[in-house]
């Protein structure tokens, strides 16, 4: 039986106003879809106009100005609608989908749903549950005593994965799905006898270990900053825009 590793896989990944799950907004999307390693990937992207100011800081990381997205993004509800039911039909044929830090773009989604269309992102997975693998999870796992950052660009050099255009949305989930492949070839020992809904299961155990142990060390240096245990989604919050 072929891996999973080695079979289809697909891979989400967004691009943001900022990084507050709670205000921020999605300003581009991309859903790749690969049947095999070393395939042609099918890339669906979204433009998004997301009605609100987009700042410098966040042109500087990924180019798209607010003048850029007002003339050629389209109007979120829409969008939204797509982007969830394109990782819905993902979740209905058993397809694993990677998510580069899953909690921060699967809660923007879900806040851009009940934002934009009164909606949420488990509503879409009613049926089928979305499968889904965070190569930041499983690295951190399984190599958790290697000293560094964990950024995709970090994580593709540790993996030897070409990353070209950083910080657009398709190159981004395109690297992602390699450097998940990448570890699943690494940890093969530790992990093709695993399936991608037992994967899911533990990846939500690993990384609420790994929020409790990054809080610690907060404490310990004195950072008021909270971590969220919860994955692959942030529970919502009474607060949420």
């Amino acid at each position: 039986m072929t891996c999973w590793y080695e079979g289809p896989l697909a891979a989400f990944d967004t691009e943001t106003t900022g990084v507050d799950v709670e205000t921020d907004r999605i300003v581009s999307a991309a859903l790749v879809v690969q049947d095999a390693p070393g395939t042609r990937p099918r890339v669906t992207r979204w433009l998004v106009n997301p009605g609100v100011p987009v700042p410098a800081a966040a042109t500087e990381v990924h180019g798209l100005t607010q003048e850029h997205l007002q003339r050629n993004g389209r109007w979120p509800a829409p969008v939204m609608y797509e982007v969830a039911q394109a990782l819905a039909e993902q979740a209905a044929v058993g397809r694993p989908v990677v998510v580069m830090n899953a909690p921060f773009d699967l809660t923007l989604l879900d806040r851009e749903l009940r934002r934009h269309r009164a909606s949420s992102l488990s509503r879409w997975f009613e049926r089928s549950p979305l499968l889904v693998l965070d190569p930041r999870v499983l690295d951190k796992h399984l190599d958790r005593y290697r000293k560094g950052r964990r950024t995709l660009a970090d994580l593709c050099a540790q993996y030897e994965v070409a990353l070209e255009e950083a910080h657009d949305a398709a190159a981004d989930a395109v690297a992602a799905l390699e450097v998940t492949r990448a570890v699943g070839r690494r940890f093969a020992a530790r992990l093709e006898r695993l399936s991608p809904g037992e994967l899911h299961t533990l990846q939500a155990v690993w990384h609420a270990a790994q929020a409790r142990g990054l809080q610690a060390w907060f404490a310990r240096t004195g950072t008021e900053e909270i971590v969220d245990p919860a994955w692959p989604l942030r529970p919502d919050l009474p607060a949420a825009a």
